[in-house]
């Protein structure tokens, strides 16, 4: 028992360390990326090439005056953006980073390294639980007392229903091919076909968009829409409560961009490689780690590209396009796996 704890502990304590490292990581990736694409400079006087500038942001923040506005509800206006953050943290436990299927600790099997890998429901829990976070954005918007930050927490929430039910569908063709609902056992079975995004492109492209709504990145950050909402449902927050509600998007976006991997892109695996014991669990790390770094990086791109859609559009999009699509792509594998074909 305490083999197994220490290492569910080990697991828990790898997540941790790399989610809260990605953020201040992604902060500076995202203002040299945005200074890259719009040809200037970018943060470049703390540290060589800004490497310091995250660490100096921090403490700003840190010691910012942290204002309460008049009229707001005191206990939903703090509660939510701990509610965000812990939401943002409690998804990425069934997401397996890392092959550790020959691997023992203390004679205790590491498996498909993921902390809850004994979950048998695991596409059904990230659904849930990732579905939780919009109830952050939406206290936050209605506790402020501000008619901006409630109108961003309405946006928010039309957003949510209508791009989780094409993403879920997407996710759907994948559990279909797969058999399991186990996030390792789609990774293993992709190692031994196709990738899925390759049959499953039209899943991919919708889960991509939908993943980009629900992160509440540009080009569909409607809850935010500085132009028309100044900075949406956190316009009355600020030092480190503001700095929450920034650590649970860039969470959520290493978050999106592990299932992305996961799902349609083999996880771990690489076509023709099969190493096992610590080596093998060393190159499934770093392999895991350079496709969800790409995934990070298209966020930004991006987001620093294209300009945001207009609401209406937003809606048209999430309910007259990817809708269909995503029905018509789980009606082609529903139709691939009855008639057994093997590239499916």
């Amino acid at each position: 028992m305490w083999a197994e704890l220490i290492v569910i502990g080990g697991k828990l304590l790898v997540l941790a360390t790399i989610l809260m490292t990605a953020v201040p990581v992604m902060v500076w990736v995202e203002r040299r990326g945005a200074a890259f694409i719009q040809d200037r400079l970018g943060p470049n006087r703390v540290g060589p090439m800004g490497l310091f500038q995250p660490i100096v942001d921090s403490v700003k923040l840190l010691f910012k005056e942290d204002v309460t506005p008049a009229g707001a509800h005191k206990w939903l206006y703090y509660a939510a953006p701990m509610i965000s953050v812990f939401v943002a943290l409690l998804t990425f436990i069934v997401i397996p980073f890392g092959d550790g299927r020959d691997v023992t600790v203390f004679g205790t099997p590491l498996g498909g390294l993921m902390v809850a890998s004994g979950l048998e429901v695991g596409v059904l829990y990230l659904l849930a639980i990732s579905s939780l976070g919009v109830y952050g954005i939406v206290l936050a918007g209605w506790s402020s007392n501000n008619k901006y930050s409630l109108l961003g927490g309405l946006r928010s929430s039309a957003q949510l229903i209508s791009y989780e039910l094409s993403m879920g569908l997407a996710v759907l063709g994948v559990v279909f091919a797969t058999g399991s609902l186990q996030l390792d056992q789609v990774v293993a079975a992709q190692a031994s076909r196709l990738w899925n995004v390759v049959p499953q492109l039209a899943g991919f492209v919708v889960f991509l968009t939908a993943a980009f709504a629900e992160t509440n990145r540009l080009p569909f950050d409607l809850a935010e829409a500085e132009t028309e909402l100044v900075a949406g449902y956190h316009v009355e927050y600020s030092s480190m409560k503001f700095a929450a509600f920034m650590m649970s998007e860039y969470i959520n976006m290493v978050t999106a961009s592990a299932l992305m991997v996961t799902l349609f892109f083999g996880g771990w695996t690489l076509p023709g490689v099969h190493l096992t014991g610590w080596l093998g669990l060393l190159v499934s790390h770093v392999v895991f780690l350079g496709k969800v770094s790409l995934f990070m990086w298209l966020f930004v791109w991006v987001r620093w590209s294209l300009p945001r859609f207009r609401y209406d559009q937003l809606m048209r999009l999430g309910w007259k396009g990817l809708l269909p699509l995503a029905t018509l792509n789980l009606v082609w594998v529903a139709v691939a796996v009855a008639m057994k074909w093997k590239f499916i």
